[in-house]
């Protein structure tokens, strides 16, 4: 349903490579990259099209998101909670299972470095 998702930073690179490094159980890595006249733009996807963009902040603010990206299985979600807690990310909640979603969501949210709530989830289906 989601073609792509593009995200405004101060430090596009900087996101982007805790993108790679945090998420890189679940096949996450660099697509492309261009610069613009207003900053970098990198794209990131776990195949050839870029899904996941991060830009310059053009527009200011308070603005975070909730981002959530699937994992293969618990193993790759738990890798995710590990590497996360290596780059000094805030963990918002260690991974398990939330039943209040479906009996199988396994599930850790982490804040990006831009404040982001972003979450890897294996639905164990």
């Amino acid at each position: 349903m989601i073609d792509h998702l593009a995200l405004q930073s101060p430090d596009a690179a900087g996101c982007a490579a805790f993108y790679v490094s945090v998420f890189a159980p679940l096949g996450v890595h660099e697509v492309m990259r261009f610069d613009r006249t207003d900053g970098l733009v990198i794209g990131l996807g776990t195949g050839d099209f870029p899904e996941l963009w991060f830009g310059p902040l053009v527009d200011p603010g308070t603005r975070p998101v909730h981002l959530a990206l699937t994992a293969a299985g618990r193993e790759a979600v738990d890798t995710v909670h590990e590497l996360a807690i290596a780059a000094g990310a805030e963990i918002l909640h260690e991974p398990r299972v939330w039943p209040e979603y479906h009996p199988t969501y396994y599930g850790v949210f982490l804040r990006d470095p831009d404040g982001n709530n972003v979450e890897a989830v294996n639905h164990g289906f």
